[in-house]
C-alpha cells in the first residue's frame, strides 16, 4: 500500500505542472488589458508600459513562469495586483470556507447516497423502492443554484425576513459556523447524492445476484450479515469512483452556493477576480483547487484500493 500511495504522490506533480502552464498561459488570453484598465480608470501609473515594467508583464511569457513557479515552489504565491495584498494571506481565510462547505457536501451526499441505494436494492420493486427512485429522479432534476436562491428569496418575500445568518469562523463559534453552512451543503448534497444513490442500488442489485451472495442466503445468515460484510463492500467500488468524479463538481457547486448565501469564501471572490484580470491572484486560486482535486481523488484512490486489492497489487 505504501508502494501505491507514492507513486499516485509522484504522478500529483507532472499533473499539477501540466494544469499550472495551460492555466498560465490561458489567462493571458483573457480579453482586455489589465495594465491599460488599471492606467486609464484608475491612474495607477503614467502610462502601461511603465505599470507593465513595475509588475513584471513586460517579460516574455516563459521567463514570467518561471519566476512565478519559483515563488510557488518557495511557498510565496506574490501579491494581488490591485490590492498589493499578499495572495498567500487571502488564501488563508477564503479557501477554508470553500473547502468546509465542500467537505460538508460531501459528506452530506455520501451519508444519504449509500444507505437510501442500499434500501432502495434491497426492497427492490416495492413502494419503498418506487418512492426513494421518484424522490432521486426529482433531485436529480431540480437545478441546485434554483432551489438555494428559493430558500433565500422565498422567506424574504413572504415573512419579510432574511434566513441568512451571521457569518462565524469555525474556530470562532462551531455551533453558528455548522448551522450556517448546513442549508448550502444540504442542498448542495441532496443534489449530488441523487446520481449516487441510483449508482448504489444499480451496483448493490448487480452484487446480490453473485453466486457466493446466494450461498451466503442459503447458509441462512442474516440479512444485515448478507448485506454488510458480503454485498456492500463489492458493490462501493464502482461508487468510489463517482464519488471521485464528483469532487470538482461539488468544489464548482460551492462557489456557486457561497454567492447565494453571502458566505466569505471563493465563490465571488473569484467572480471579482476574473473580472479584474489579476492575473497573479487567478493562477494561485487555480493550482490551490487543482491540489484539492487532486489530494481529494488520492484519498479516493487509496479506499479504492483498500475495496479492491487488485488495484495496488497489478
Amino acid at each position: 500500500m505504501r508502494k501505491y500511495v507514492v507513486q499516485r504522490l509522484l504522478l500529483m506533480v507532472p499533473t499539477v505542472l501540466f494544469v499550472s502552464m495551460v492555466i498560465f498561459s490561458l489567462i493571458r488570453l483573457i480579453p482586455g488589458d489589465v495594465t491599460q484598465i488599471m492606467v486609464e480608470n484608475f491612474k495607477y501609473a503614467d502610462d502601461t508600459k511603465e505599470l507593465k515594467r513595475q509588475l513584471g508583464l513586460d517579460q516574455p511569457i516563459p521567463v514570467q513562469y518561471a519566476r512565478w513557479l519559483w515563488g510557488v515552489v518557495r511557498g510565496d504565491f506574490g501579491t494581488s495586483i490591485w490590492t498589493k495584498r499578499s495572495i498567500g494571506d487571502e488564501l488563508k481565510t477564503r479557501f477554508p470556507v470553500s473547502l468546509e462547505l465542500g467537505l460538508y457536501a460531501m459528506l452530506v451526499s455520501v451519508a444519504l447516497a449509500i444507505p437510501v441505494g442500499v434500501l432502495a436494492a434491497i426492497r427492490q420493486d416495492t413502494w419503498i423502492d418506487y418512492v426513494l427512485r421518484t424522490f432521486s429522479i426529482i433531485f436529480l432534476s431540480v437545478p441546485g443554484f434554483w432551489l438555494a436562491t428559493l430558500v433565500v428569496v422565498l422567506p424574504s418575500l413572504w415573512w419579510q425576513k432574511s434566513p441568512l445568518l451571521p457569518w462565524a469562523y469555525f474556530h470562532e463559534d462551531p455551533l453558528r459556523n455548522l448551522l450556517v453552512l448546513t442549508t448550502p451543503a444540504l442542498i448542495l448534497g441532496v443534489d449530488r447524492a441523487a446520481a449516487l444513490m441510483r449508482m448504489t442500488r444499480s451496483q448493490m442489485l448487480e452484487v446480490l445476484r453473485q453466486d457466493y451472495v446466494r450461498t451466503a442466503w442459503a447458509k441462512g445468515l442474516r440479512e444485515r450479515r448478507v448485506v454488510l460484510r458480503h454485498a456492500l463492500k463489492n458493490a462501493l467500488i464502482p461508487v468510489v469512483t463517482i464519488i471521485g468524479l464528483q469532487v470538482p463538481v461539488i468544489l464548482g457547486g460551492s462557489l456557486i452556493m457561497e454567492s447565494i448565501f453571502n458566505l466569505p469564501g471563493m465563490g465571488q471572490f473569484l467572480i471579482n477576480v476574473i473580472n479584474q484580470r489579476d492575473y497573479p491572484m487567478l493562477q494561485a486560486i487555480t493550482v490551490v483547487f487543482t491540489v484539492t482535486v487532486l489530494a481529494v481523488n488520492l484519498v479516493v484512490d487509496i479506499i479504492y484500493a483498500y475495496l479492491d486489492p487488485r488495484v495496488r497489487l497489478g
